[in-house]
């Protein structure tokens, strides 16, 4: 369906190049033209000029020899030789001394000049000549209108050239449009391709293709997501339903009542957890930036977190050091949050008895020399390559190495990474040889 005011290129350009096909080739046509009528113009002078000078010397050589009457008799006689002109000579007082039996219908293609000759008794005589210039003029009219037609015709040509082969040239973008078309939800893998490689078209084709391959990417996650919430929903859901079916189905003491009601709490404070955070993931898909405040020192805002960690880190039985400073302008609520995820995960996967270090230093492998990355290094269990590029990902869990996975619902870590983007910064993961470092880098304003 052609949307309203839109326009063809086709047609636009075909219509503007038969435009200039009319002007051009009226410009050369009309150059031509006028060439064409100057070289008449100028022949047809000198024709004239010539027939008057010879006119002049009848009239000279028969008054010398006769006078008036012989100039008469010569008159006369080359009148019937000089076909296509009119002669009328008059005497000094305006008489009429000759004039030709026929005169000319018309004057409007005649060309006239006017001469005079002295008499051998001092009185001269006036002449005019003019000359049938009709055969020049059609001729010239025959010429405007080839011309004319000439221009008309190139012009149609060009446009119904012109509109042929741009459509045959568009026939790409028709072929993409189709392809387009055929692209659904089913079929996100599809990518665009073209039988010959367009120069003008391959950059489009490379980034259609590249949206789709990062829609088909955010389809496949956006499905992922929602097996995995409604995975995680199920569990708790189930134990509080099971739990409260149980309670009820016979009488219970009040504490047993209390047991019960003090379980369905902590599940009931993990859902509100696991719906907080995807909420606030779905803020930062959506774009949220953070909130800096004034610069502070990102070294002091990590011991307020291990201090927070106090508890857990006595249970895991490690040493905690904070590691480097800068100061920069960030969200404090936010960089303690990410901060407090990654020390969490160090500690529960760290050997006991081992250091975790929070380090704070410039990052070295950024584009950027004034980026800023805060990672935790933990000596424990390695993570396969494999697994690094995924560890970021919502609800991803290496069940197989982490034993207790289950009591997390694996958005700690995507959280992460939402507050290294909002930040305008990455997310950074190594593993080898026992000790496992994971962080982020932000840019400080």
């Amino acid at each position: 369906m052609k949307a309203l005011g839109c326009y063809s290129i086709g047609k636009r350009l075909s219509w503007q190049l038969a435009w200039q096909t009319v002007l051009g080739l009226g410009v050369l046509c009309g150059g031509i033209y006028a060439v064409t009528y100057m070289l008449l113009d100028a022949e047809q002078r000198g024709q004239l000029d010539d027939k008057v000078g010879y006119m002049q010397e009848v009239i000279r050589v028969g008054a010398h020899k006769g006078g008036e009457a012989e100039v008469l008799k010569k008159l006369e006689y080359y009148a019937p030789r000089r076909p296509g002109t009119y002669l009328v000579v008059e005497r000094a007082d305006g008489s009429t001394l000759f004039r030709d039996a026929t005169a000319p219908a018309s004057r409007k293609h005649w060309r006239s000049a006017e001469f005079s000759v002295e008499m051998p008794n001092g009185a001269p005589l006036h002449g005019r000549l003019a000359e049938d210039c009709s055969q020049d003029a059609r001729m010239l009219a025959g010429l405007a209108l080839t011309l004319v037609t000439a221009t008309l015709a190139g012009a149609a040509f060009v446009g119904i050239g012109t509109y042929w082969r741009v459509r045959r040239g568009l026939q790409p973008l028709h072929e993409l449009a189709r392809q387009t078309r055929a692209i659904g939800p089913d079929r996100l893998g599809v990518r665009l391709a073209i039988a010959e490689p367009v120069e003008e078209l391959q950059p489009w084709i490379d980034q259609l293709n590249g949206l789709m391959a990062r829609l088909e990417r955010a389809y496949v996650q956006l499905e992922g997501f929602n097996a995995d919430v409604a995975h995680e929903l199920r569990t708790p859901l189930a134990t509080l339903r099971g739990q409260t079916e149980l309670a009820l189905s016979r009488d219970r003491p009040a504490e047993a009542l209390r047991e019960t009601l003090t379980s369905n709490l902590e599940e009931l404070q993990r859902l509100a957890a696991l719906v907080n955070d995807m909420l606030f993931l779905s803020q930062a898909d959506r774009g949220a930036a953070a909130r800096r405040g004034a610069a502070a020192s990102l070294a002091a805002l990590a011991r307020q977190v291990v201090e927070f960690h106090e508890a857990a880190i006595d249970e895991a039985g490690v040493r905690v050091e904070v590691d480097g400073d800068a100061v920069a302008a960030v969200d404090e609520p936010l960089f303690k949050r990410a901060v407090s995820n990654l020390l969490g995960n160090a500690l529960r996967f760290a050997d006991r008895g081992s250091r975790v270090t929070i380090r704070i230093a410039p990052d070295a492998a950024g584009a950027a020399v004034d980026r800023v990355e805060v990672s935790v290094q933990n000596a424990g269990p390695g993570i396969a390559p494999q697994h690094l590029a995924r560890l970021f990902d919502r609800f991803f869990r290496i069940d197989s190495a982490r034993p207790d996975s289950q009591s997390h619902h694996g958005l700690g870590l995507a959280i992460v990474a939402a507050i290294a983007r909002m930040h305008a910064g990455r997310t950074v993961a190594e593993s080898a040889e026992g000790r496992t470092r994971i962080g982020f880098t932000l840019v400080p304003q």
